[in-house]
């Protein structure tokens, strides 16, 4: 009989398990050996696309478990090395082109910069930046306007069924799904004992208060999130070290919880 998945972790990436200024993970190893010697599941949550995931869901060996792209537009399964088709992107492009110049010409998409522009904004490789630019769900932008422009351009798109997420760094336009949607899909699959998210952004507000515990990762280069509803309750904590610091540390330390015989990895 299989044993039921102790622990199933959601995790976004920038900001949170990367660092924001190096994009490297690799002060979280220690807490992704633990968590694989134990039995749990990590997920991947984030606005990068297919591609990105693959590569990174690789080299941080969670290619068992699906991953949440494009902020929750779309699912990678596990195992999936395929990109999927562009159909859904293509036609958010058509609405954009639709709106006025004067509420379009605000929004710099991905879809609007070459992978030279892509890489010059993110701070990726330009290798990277083609990744990134290889969407089929969503496109992420640079907002240039003003706050009354942003509310003005956020009904247009409304009009064609597009809603927008501020993530750490770019507005992404999607047709609807939030990475709170994609958990509880993969929760439903998977049937774990208990449930983590950690994030950093707003973002992840409903993926972080949909877990059974969440963490909201310290990012020093954002305003911090505000006081959650489960907060106070002590569901909700914050770290005071940032990026994938911080992320190994509230792992450990929760897993410490779950399990406090069992010790942790150092």
């Amino acid at each position: 009989m299989q044993q039921p998945l102790p622990l199933l972790v959601f995790s976004d990436l920038d900001g949170t398990l990367i660092s924001h200024d190096s994009y490297r993970w690799d002060a979280a190893r220690p807490a992704l050996a633990h968590l694989r010697s134990i039995g749990a599941g990590v997920v991947l949550a984030s606005s990068k696309t297919a591609p990105e995931i693959i590569d990174l869901r690789a080299q941080m060996g969670l290619e068992d478990w699906p991953a949440i792209v494009e902020n929750g537009a779309g699912v990678l399964q596990a195992q999936a090395t395929d990109t999927p088709p562009d159909t859904e992107y293509l036609r958010l492009r058509t609405a954009l082109s639709q709106l006025p110049d004067a509420l379009r010409g605000l929004f710099q998409g991905f879809g609007d910069l070459d992978a030279a522009g892509v890489a010059k904004i993110t701070g990726l490789p330009t290798a990277d930046a083609q990744n990134a630019k290889t969407r089929a769900f969503s496109e992420p932008g640079l907002w240039h306007g003003t706050d009354t422009q942003r509310t003005a351009f956020l009904r247009a798109l409304e009009q064609h069924g597009i809603t927008a997420r501020e993530g750490g760094r770019f507005l992404t336009l999607s047709f609807g799904q939030t990475k709170a949607d994609r958990m509880a899909q993969i929760i439903a699959m998977y049937r774990p004992q208990v449930t983590l998210a950690l994030g950093d952004a707003p973002n992840d507000i409903e993926m972080l208060q949909t877990a059974d515990h969440g963490v909201i990762i310290a990012n020093p280069h954002r305003t911090p999130l505000p006081p959650l509803d489960t907060e106070a309750a002590g569901r909700i904590t914050r770290t005071t070290l940032p990026g994938p610091e911080g992320w190994n540390r509230a792992v450990l330390d929760f897993v410490d919880q779950l399990t406090p015989k069992q010790g942790r990895h150092p």
